[in-house]
């Protein structure tokens, strides 16, 4: 048995249920796979499946190898028997084994032996083997002969098989539910989940971690957090991402009552209360790669939510650029009269960029306005106490000086990734209804400058903004000492490839990486993201490559006038709604512009439909009070009537 606590593996979904994307993902790691396709050619005629193979062909990537077994079903029990300890098999599907099994030209054949020596060959199998195979039992029974045979014959493999693997996991709508065995390997790296944990979307199987890794300190923070060991001009050392560290703290910030009259205490800020949850660290054995399967917003329901807005009681023109709104949140919420958002939750990526990157910023100020905010102080602690958001703030990797050479290794950014994954997993575990994603660190801009010109063929000078000293002036020196930064770092990797997490290892950085996490864990749970800023923008144009449904998932109030988010907003097919040209940190104008989203959903929500349309009369808001009595009065039909109240 491999590392993973299996080396054989029955996957089994229904149709377009996301099995076969979860299968490839399982040996994606492995340095040659061989590929056994099973399913005939097919009518020359029937183009679309013929496309369907094309698609299946064209993403297997180019050190994998293919064998078909189509014309003799014998064959495929050979394959496995053959294959030996360090072989990698994906078998895809045995749903086309099955068809070429019944195949009258394979007549008169011994079915049941057929199959049983298939199953001997998996459990005796010394690969590791991954069979994919479709889950015909939920069905109904087939009207004809032929076809009940296939339920029959695939219902029959199917067992005998799953009988024979290590382990069996089943795929429903793109979530995986480990069926075999009921106890968790001992890798996370496919990890089936315990009995009590429920598995999550996008491939991501969690277990329980019984230990406190090697990398964190004793105070529980990540390892890489820590300035004791040798560090960059900016104060951090870059380190590895521990994906299985403990989560920061989810702070609730307290809104800051007014300042007291003189002598009667003191205007101080707000204090925190007690963390919302605790969540038990967790290693979700996920693989992030290029064309996950995420789901998407609902088609039908933000259209309906904004064609529904002509028939309600409003005022005017109605709510302009706001029905845009309208139309995102029906579609993240599955309806057509969406609720304003409730629980929100501000995730602040603190990361610093070493090099020319942070020319002109002060060194230790982002580490500040990361500690101010979990102190409830600063513009970003009191918006979100404003608005009743909770608040964590999150460390990311520090980033070497990407001009010289890569900014973080590939382990890390794969740590990365996973820990921003687990950062919206938790968030919606706990009910949040929209992430807010923000950011404090030093270069961040140029890193975003960087990766928006590698993903979207931009000039540098073009997307970076200018560099604004503490004291409000404008320093040209420093924006050119960036811009020559970036320009160095897309010079150095002229040549190398332009893939999700090439670019976030070259140009982007811990932040950046961090929050391409979270955006595709937010996905993943159906949980919508305010972007806000030059991280967050180009944390999405990184995610595009990785699942292209994220951008879907991400609505962008305002684009700050900064030249970089206007490009990233186009690129993305994302429309600001706004234009207020605050600059009080990137996630703060998100949260300023919150209450007037809030505003827009409440309206549509509770208005009526209008009298014209078939709505009922409403009742007068109010009544003129009457003039005040010696006491109540009464009607005709002796009810008592206040003074303010008018009599019907």
């Amino acid at each position: 048995m491999s590392v993973d606590g299996w080396h054989t593996l029955l996957v089994l979904g229904g149709i377009r249920s996301g099995k076969s994307g979860f299968a490839e993902s399982l040996v994606a790691d492995a340095p040659m796979v061989r590929y056994v396709a099973t399913a005939p050619a097919g009518d020359p005629d029937d183009t679309e499946w013929a496309a369907r193979l094309a698609t299946h062909r064209a993403r297997r990537p180019g050190s994998w190898t293919t064998e078909e077994t189509a014309t003799d079903p014998g064959r495929l029990a050979e394959v496995i028997t053959a294959a030996g300890p360090h072989d990698t098999l994906l078998v895809d599907d045995l749903g086309g084994w099955v068809t070429v099994l019944l195949d009258p030209t394979h007549q008169p054949a011994d079915d049941t032996a057929t199959i049983a020596e298939l199953a001997s060959a998996v459990r005796a199998s010394e690969a590791r083997l991954v069979l994919v195979s479709p889950e015909v039992g939920l069905s109904l029974v087939p009207t004809t002969p032929l076809g009940r045979a296939f339920t029959d014959a695939l219902g029959a493999t199917n067992r005998a098989v799953a009988d024979a693997c290590d382990a069996v996991v089943l795929v429903v709508a793109g979530q995986t539910a480990w069926l075999k065995p009921t106890a968790a390997p001992a890798q996370p790296g496919h990890a089936a989940p315990p009995a009590h944990a429920a598995a999550q979307p996008g491939h991501a199987v969690p277990q329980p971690d019984h230990g406190m890794p090697a990398d964190l300190d004793r105070a529980g923070t990540p390892a890489w957090a820590g300035t004791d060991r040798s560090t960059t001009s900016t104060g951090r050392r870059p380190g590895s991402v521990a994906p299985d560290a403990p989560l920061p703290e989810v702070l609730t910030p307290a809104a800051t009552p007014p300042p007291a009259a003189p002598g009667g205490g003191t205007a101080g800020g707000g204090d925190w209360a007690a963390p919302t949850m605790a969540l038990p660290m967790i290693a979700t054995g996920l693989v992030i790669q290029p064309g996950m399967e995420l789901p998407m917003p609902d088609d039908y329901t933000g259209p309906q939510a904004v064609d529904r807005l002509a028939t309600l009681d409003l005022p005017g023109a109605g709510l302009g650029v706001l029905e845009q709104v309208i139309g995102f949140a029906a579609a993240t919420q599955g309806t057509s009269t969406p609720r304003p958002w409730e629980s929100v939750r501000v995730l602040l990526v603190h990361g610093d960029h070493d090099g020319g990157a942070s020319a002109g910023a002060v060194p230790g100020e982002s580490a500040r306005r990361a500690r101010q905010a979990r102190a409830g102080r600063g513009a970003l602690a009191r918006l979100a106490a404003e608005n009743g958001a909770s608040l964590q703030v999150v460390e990311a990797p520090a980033s070497a000086p990407f001009e010289d050479g890569p900014a973080l290794d590939a382990d890390q950014v794969e740590s990365a990734l996973r820990y921003g994954w687990r950062l919206a997993e938790q968030a919606a575990d706990a009910g949040v209804q929209l992430l807010v994603l923000a950011s404090c660190g030093a270069g961040a801009e140029a890193a975003a400058a960087a990766v928006l010109a590698a993903t979207a063929g931009a000039e540098p000078p073009t997307v970076l903004g200018r560099v604004v000293t503490e004291q409000g002036e404008i320093d040209d020196n420093a924006w050119m000492v960036r811009c020559a930064a970036v320009r160095d770092a897309l010079h150095r990797t002229r040549r190398s490839p332009r893939e999700a997490k090439d670019i976030l290892a070259e140009l982007g950085g811990g932040d950046i990486a961090t929050a391409t996490g979270v955006l595709l864990g937010a996905t993943a749970r159906r949980v919508p993201v305010l972007l806000d800023g030059p991280v967050g923008t180009a944390a999405g144009m990184v995610s595009r490559d990785l699942a292209g449904q994220a951008r879907h998932w991400c609505l962008l109030p305002d684009h700050g006038g900064r030249p970089g988010v206007r490009l990233a907003a186009d690129v993305l097919g994302l429309t600001p709604l706004l234009d207020l040209r605050l600059d009080l940190g990137e996630g703060a104008t998100a949260l300023a512009a919150l209450p007037l989203l809030r505003s827009a959903l409440t309206l549509a929500a509770t208005l009526p439909t209008h009298p014209s349309l078939g709505g009922a009369e409403d009742e007068p808001d109010f009544a003129e009070p009457e003039p005040a009595g010696p006491g109540p009065t009464t009607t005709g039909f002796d009810e008592p009537v206040s003074p303010g109240r008018r009599a019907d």
